[in-house]
């Protein structure tokens, strides 16, 4: 045999134990993979709490109207004076400057006109609007009824009604994220117990999202003053015989 043959030979079988050694690495490593994956198990675990919201944001919105455009100069009088009697029935209902915020005036124009377009009727109003922030959430709900009685006074107002938010969610996620971790154990031990086996470590933790909801709402989350904050994660735990 001469030395060119031999060495393509010898090439032949190193490369042959090469493609061998590689097979046999890939069919362990799918053999470990289908192990791994057998030994798990996928469960959720659920937090939810139920808090307060502390943060709100009112509107009332106030009206003046006339029929002629002579009127509007003694129009915007008389808005001034409902926005101070608004204002004056919040401060001294407990809110503060830093509270309250004023909007601009709008001025609305509608004309009425028959069948031949002569103009039968028109009317001008003046709209302003009275916004309140505030961390006094209970407060809020005490003074609507207290804005209502201004109606009585023949101011047009129109009390928005509040929204109210929880903003602080941050403060609570770790605590809830634990406590779902927690559940999803004792979910993966209820099914390692029914299996024979025992539950290790996790393997892998996917963490859902944080949902907010009025309290016993499908959906919303500025209604009500109560909140149901509510997280899932999904945990794969290994599973040991």
């Amino acid at each position: 045999m001469t030395k060119e043959n031999q060495g393509g030979l010898l090439f032949l079988g190193l490369f042959v134990a090469l493609g061998l050694a590689a097979a046999g690495y890939f069919v362990g490593q799918t053999l470990y993979n289908a192990k791994v994956a057998l030994n798990t198990a996928e469960v959720k675990g659920l937090a939810e709490r139920r808090v307060s919201a502390d943060r709100v944001n009112w509107e009332i919105v106030y009206k003046v109207k006339g029929v002629s455009r002579e009127e509007i100069p003694s129009l915007y009088k008389e808005a001034e004076k409902h926005q101070q009697k608004i204002i004056g029935l919040l401060k001294d209902n407990g809110f503060d400057d830093g509270e309250i915020q004023l909007g601009v005036l709008d001025y609305e124009y509608f004309e009425f006109r028959n069948d031949d377009q002569r103009l039968v009727d028109q009317t001008h109003t003046l709209v302003g609007n009275i916004s309140v922030e505030t961390g006094k959430v209970e407060l809020v709900s005490e003074v609507r009824a207290s804005v209502n009685k201004l109606i009585a006074q023949g101011i047009d107002i129109d009390n928005k009604a509040p929204a109210y938010r929880f903003t602080k969610l941050n403060e609570i996620k770790p605590d809830m994220l634990r406590e779902a971790t927690k559940n999803a154990r004792i979910a993966a031990n209820e099914f390692a117990e029914n299996a024979g086996v025992d539950v290790g470590g996790i393997r892998s933790a996917r963490q859902g999202s944080f949902f907010v909801r009025d309290a016993g709402a499908a959906y919303g989350d500025t209604a009500k003053i109560e909140k149901d904050v509510r997280v899932v994660t999904t945990i794969t735990f290994y599973l040991t015989e």
